[in-house]
């Protein structure tokens, strides 16, 4: 594994995420000092600002309420104004003029001073102070010196209550801003302090946070190389001190596990090499990966040998399986391992194995040897095929002589023909069951050949749904989905006919009245090497206990109807043995009350070679 750089450790994130709290607390901090001194140090400058005004205002109007003649030795009011503000603290006061009630400039002192004296004035805050008697104040921006200034209009009011005159004052604002732009600098430089003495700290503690991290992350390679005698050691009681306590705990548990899986897998070694079957575990590509002893004395070879080879060259299914991935649906088949007159057959059983995701991840066979079970079916039926010869000639010289008999023998009209007529039926009955079993007799003794020969399936499908659109009933609907293009197969034209014969046969028989029957091509995977034939009905259905008995010989699922409507019982088991002997795959999908789903396989022409395999 890998050593982690500084800058994508842990510990520079923890630094990082340290500082970025600190800076965010400093300005969260800096920015409240901040506002909170503006506003202190402005209410004081108002504060001092009114308390000169308020002082100014008492003296003015003092002035304002004298009573002056024109021959008075008292000083005119524009002078004894002039003389009071030349007297008061201008620290700070830009521009100061007291104005009358006629908006005429009494005094002024600053930059406008004389200029203004005497003259009237029109500023906006001073005409609405004359008209409504109360004080009133703004921040501006002095356009003479672009800085800011503090504007107060304050009332002079007589004993009556009468504005007798306003004072403007002009207060400069910089001095403040001064004082908190040092301040804010104090500020920033102690927050650079403060972060860089955090930074150094934060690296300390990263480390000690991280120590028990990296220790639990070597401890973890250790264990990955099979060692767990090794503790990671426990520095406290904190969270991460309490990880590693549960960290030795998986240490433990994983010590314990190995040794129990140690245990089972020699368990499972014993169970296997004393199975009288044959096992064989593959991956999903069909390579073996183990094989007991059973197994490698069936077929006579060193197990050990064996492994690493290919499950379908070990049991030589290349001409029977194309794609390992075939043997999911396959289940289980005989395998003939004959040579010469030594007969030696084998039952192969295959389980598909699945990963969590549910994906093909291996499979598993077991053999074992059926030579004496198929030796006695094999007898059976060589027995069936006896004594269908010897009932074969005797029921069709019945069958002649009933037929006569119906033509008028038996006097009596009324009940010699129903019971010639049914006699005739069961005879008929009696004769396919006899022509059944001698092909599947056939069959059994590989006494018969395909004639095999390149076709379009999908012509050929057409052309046998169309003879039995001609003979079906009226209410009865065959629905088609077959693909627009061409799907070349290489088959038997007779026995492929026999097989749909038997399937729609079967299909019109149990539909209801009115019902529809679907037939269906389509191709069955990605790698377009088989198409899949469906014939749907709409019948009773199948129990689903029954489903997989259908293609036994002689079986009926619903005996009494099946007798009903005639039929041996071994029809699916000759479409089966026909089917495979086209190297396919039949199956049924039945639902109780809704119908059933024959499907069966076929290979496609192999494009390389001009045949299917």
């Amino acid at each position: 594994m890998k050593k982690v750089g500084f800058f994508r450790s842990i510990q520079l994130k923890f630094i990082i995420i340290y500082i970025l709290l600190l800076l965010v607390a400093v300005q969260v901090i800096g920015s409240y000092l901040a506002q909170a001194l503006e506003v202190n140090l402005m209410d004081t400058f108002k504060e001092s600002v009114n308390d000169r005004i308020d002082l100014l205002t008492y003296n003015l109007r003092q002035s304002f309420e004298k009573e002056r003649s024109e021959d008075s030795q008292e000083p005119r009011l524009g002078e004894e104004v002039q003389a009071i503000i030349s007297n008061i603290d201008t620290t700070s006061i830009t521009n100061l003029q007291v104005i009358d009630n006629q908006s005429r400039v009494l005094g002024a002192i600053g930059y406008s001073t004389q200029d203004v004296i005497g003259k009237k004035i029109n500023i906006d805050i001073v005409q609405r102070v004359l008209l409504f008697g109360t004080s009133l104040d703004n921040t501006a921006l002095d356009e003479r010196t672009k800085s800011r200034i503090f504007v107060k209009a304050t009332p002079i009011k007589d004993k009556k209550d009468n504005v007798v005159g306003v004072i403007y004052t002009e207060t400069s604002l910089e001095g403040i801003y001064n004082q908190l732009q040092n301040i804010n600098q104090v500020i920033l430089q102690g927050s650079i302090l403060m972060i860089t003495v955090s930074a150094i700290l934060g690296i300390f503690v990263a480390r000690a946070i991280t120590k028990p991290i990296i220790e639990m992350r070597r401890q973890a390679q250790t264990m990955a190389k099979g060692d767990f005698t090794q503790k990671v050691n426990v520095y406290g009681k904190d969270e991460i001190s309490q990880l590693a306590e549960a960290f030795n705990d998986l240490n433990d548990q994983l010590k314990h596990s190995m040794a129990a899986v140690e245990k089972e897998q020699r368990k499972l070694s014993s169970v296997l090499s004393n199975m009288s079957e044959g096992v064989i575990a593959t991956n999903k590509d069909g390579q073996i990966t183990l094989i007991n002893d059973a197994a490698g004395k069936l077929i006579g070879q060193n197990p050990n040998k064996l492994v690493g080879g290919f499950l379908l060259d070990f049991l030589d299914l290349e001409d029977r399986i194309i794609d390992i991935t075939e043997l999911q649906t396959t289940g289980s088949m005989i395998i003939d391992m004959s040579e010469d007159d030594d007969i030696f057959l084998m039952r192969a059983n295959f389980s598909t194995i699945y990963d969590k995701n549910h994906q093909i991840s291996g499979f598993i066979t077991v053999i074992n040897d059926v030579t004496e079970e198929e030796k006695m079916e094999q007898e059976r039926r060589e027995f069936v095929s006896n004594v269908s010869h010897e009932l074969r000639t005797p029921l069709t010289t019945m069958r002649s002589y009933l037929e006569a008999l119906t033509d008028g023998a038996w006097k009596d009209v009324e009940i010699a023909p129903k019971f010639l007529d049914v006699t005739q039926q069961e005879t008929e009955r009696m004769i396919r069951l006899v022509n059944d079993l001698l092909q599947l007799s056939r069959m059994d003794n590989k006494e018969f050949s395909l004639q095999r020969k390149r076709m379009d399936f999908v012509e050929f499908f057409h052309q046998i749904i169309d003879r039995f659109e001609m003979h079906k009933a009226e209410d009865l609907k065959l629905e088609r989905h077959l693909p627009k293009g061409k799907l070349h197969v290489w088959m038997d034209r007779d026995k492929m006919t026999q097989v749909l014969d038997n399937i729609l046969s079967n299909a019109i028989k149990y539909s209801p009245e009115g019902g529809t029957i679907s037939c269906k091509v389509e191709k069955m995977d990605d790698k377009n090497r088989e198409i899949m034939i469906s014939i749907k009905d709409e019948g009773l259905g199948i129990p689903y206990d029954r489903q997989d008995k259908i293609f036994e010989r002689f079986y009926r699922s619903d005996r009494a109807r099946t007798r009903k409507l005639g039929g041996s019982g071994l029809g699916l088991a000759i479409t089966k043995e026909l089917v495979e002997a086209h190297y396919g795959r039949i199956w049924v999908d039945s639902i109780e009350g809704k119908g059933t789903t024959i499907f069966f396989t076929l290979p496609l022409m192999n494009r390389k070679r001009g045949r299917s395999r």
